[in-house]
């Protein structure tokens, strides 16, 4: 299944998360892919790391970005390599 723009993703421990940037590979916890929210959760997953709620991941190609809207036990991964917290942006001063 793609990771599509837009769309909330769940994994077996209740983590979500919304994709800011899709491409065609599958985002998984561990071996197990992520489902559509409106799937439900699936019903196993590794769930050895954590994501944290605000923070943006991104593939190592960056191919896919998706951000933590609630937190939870995920190893967060696309097509098997794992993704990477992302900076923050910088923002421009409003003075």
């Amino acid at each position: 299944m793609p990771a599509q723009v837009g769309k909330r993703y769940m994994a077996a421990s209740g983590a979500e998360l919304i994709v800011t940037k899709g491409s065609d590979g599958t985002l998984q916890d561990g071996d197990t892919p992520l489902n559509i929210k409106e799937d439900g959760p699936p019903a196993t997953g590794a769930g050895t790391g954590a994501v944290v709620l605000g923070k943006r991941y991104a593939s190592a190609d960056g191919a896919v970005e998706a951000l933590c809207i609630k937190p939870g036990a995920l190893d967060l991964r696309y097509n098997g390599e794992p993704m990477e917290l992302m900076q923050p942006k910088v923002l421009p001063s409003a003075d």
